[in-house]
């Protein structure tokens, strides 16, 4: 999956960024996130006070020192959690285990900034428990091998969050708003696969068929997912431009996605262009095999830097209105040979 974050040095986007890291976390963490948006000019990469708490990178030296404190307090409670699972996993049935991530987003969520619980009390609250019996051999009193029952209790992970979050409010004695339920998925989703859940502002996860890849059998990927027909508001060719008003060539296809929405890459390749453009905005270009190349405009933050290879369907930028745009939406290019050509001959 693309890296967290982009390689970006314009002071715009840095802060654009910090807007959008803050959208996504809980009230406790919103100053914070602002506060540990880097805003030298010699630093070349933006980081969440989520992503310093699960990486284990320097805390930039601006950092207020009581946020600090919250960011290194968290790394430690992260550290004794990962002693805490590993003792439950030890406990499973091959193939079942916790999903690190998500307890440690939830307890982000919950617990950034404030006191932490009995870290073995939470983690507990993520698993169901079974009894079991086996026969084992035992050595009797003349050292003869005997069989005999056991008993032994088997850890198991709990699928359902709606029952996780139900163990934590009765064992930690909580109440757990929505919101901080919406903070955990989102955080995870950040940390996990490099942007948020939900769109920026909150207001939902760009549409249907977008939180997934969309593959058709020639390998190509829709950038926004299976229902990308439903939402195209200006085709590959001749039209009327939106801002001019005057009949113009349209050089690829918008699609109209919410803010936010995960814009995923067509087929593998190599980023050849991430950054900001007075037409385009914030765009990428892939260039792939057999002389195709894939453009992607207008995004309100961009996940890839150059040079980086991406397969088809990794998310590599958030959509936006960036550029020349009049509205949130994702502008697609397919280029042959240099040669703009309809996306439609593509798409899946």
């Amino acid at each position: 999956m693309a890296r967290i974050g982009l390689l970006l040095g314009d002071e715009q986007n840095r802060k654009r960024l910090g807007w959008v890291v803050a959208a996504i976390l809980s009230p406790i963490t919103l100053v914070v996130a602002l506060l540990c948006v880097l805003g030298s000019g010699a630093v070349d990469h933006n980081i969440s006070a989520a992503q310093l708490c699960f990486g284990n990178g320097e805390i930039p030296a601006e950092t207020p020192a009581e946020y600090r404190v919250c960011i290194e307090q968290t790394r430690t409670s992260f550290a004794e959690l990962d002693t805490v699972m590993a003792d439950i996993q030890s406990n499973m049935d091959e193939g079942n285990s916790l999903d690190p991530i998500r307890v440690k987003a939830v307890f982000f969520s919950l617990y950034f900034g404030g006191e932490a619980p009995p870290l073995t009390q939470f983690a507990h609250c993520f698993t169901t428990s079974e009894i079991r019996t086996r026969t084992v051999t035992e050595k009797d009193a003349d050292g003869n091998g005997i069989q005999v029952e056991q008993t032994y209790t088997v850890f198991l992970p709990i699928e359902d969050m709606a029952t996780v979050y139900a163990n934590l409010a009765a064992s930690m004695g909580i109440s757990i708003t929505e919101e901080q339920k919406s903070n955990a998925d989102n955080v995870y989703s950040l940390i996990k696969y490099g942007y948020p859940s939900t769109s920026v502002g909150g207001s939902g996860g760009g549409f249907d068929g977008a939180d997934v890849p969309y593959v058709g059998a020639s390998g190509f990927c829709s950038p926004v997912g299976a229902n990308w027909r439903s939402i195209v508001t200006s085709e590959f060719g001749g039209r009327i431009d939106p801002i001019t008003g005057k009949r113009d060539g349209h050089t690829g296809m918008d699609l109209a996605v919410p803010t936010g929405t995960p814009v995923r890459a067509a087929l593998p390749g190599t980023v050849r262009v991430a950054k900001y453009d007075s037409s385009y905005g914030y765009y990428v270009t892939i260039g792939h095999e057999n002389g195709l190349l894939t453009l992607y405009g207008h995004n309100s933050r961009l996940l890839v830097r150059p040079g980086q290879v991406v397969q088809a369907g990794d998310v590599i930028s958030l959509s936006g209105s960036t550029g020349r745009s009049t509205g949130p939406h994702l502008h697609f290019e397919v280029r042959l040979n240099g040669q703009r050509t309809n996306p439609r001959y593509y798409l899946p």
